[in-house]
C-alpha cells in the first residue's frame, strides 16, 4: 500500500513540478505564477522530487514481491 501512495504523491508532485514550470517560463498564463521566475526554478525541483517518489515506490514494490 506504501507503495502505490508514493507513486501517486510522486506523479502528483511531477506533474505540478511541471505545470509550474510552464508558468513560470511563461507558456501557460492566466496566473500569478506566469512569468514569475521564481516558479521557474521552483518547478523543476518539485518534478525532480516527484520522480524520485516514483522512482522509490516503484523499487521497493519490486522487492516485495
Amino acid at each position: 500500500m506504501r507503495q502505490i501512495v508514493l507513486v501517486v504523491i510522486g506523479l502528483a508532485a511531477a506533474v505540478a513540478g511541471l505545470v509550474w514550470t510552464l508558468q513560470g517560463l511563461g507558456y501557460v498564463g492566466g496566473s500569478f505564477m506566469s512569468g514569475a521566475t521564481v516558479w521557474a526554478v521552483v518547478g523543476p525541483i518539485v518534478a525532480l522530487v516527484g520522480l524520485a517518489l516514483i522512482t522509490v515506490g516503484l523499487r521497493s514494490r519490486r522487492r516485495v514481491r
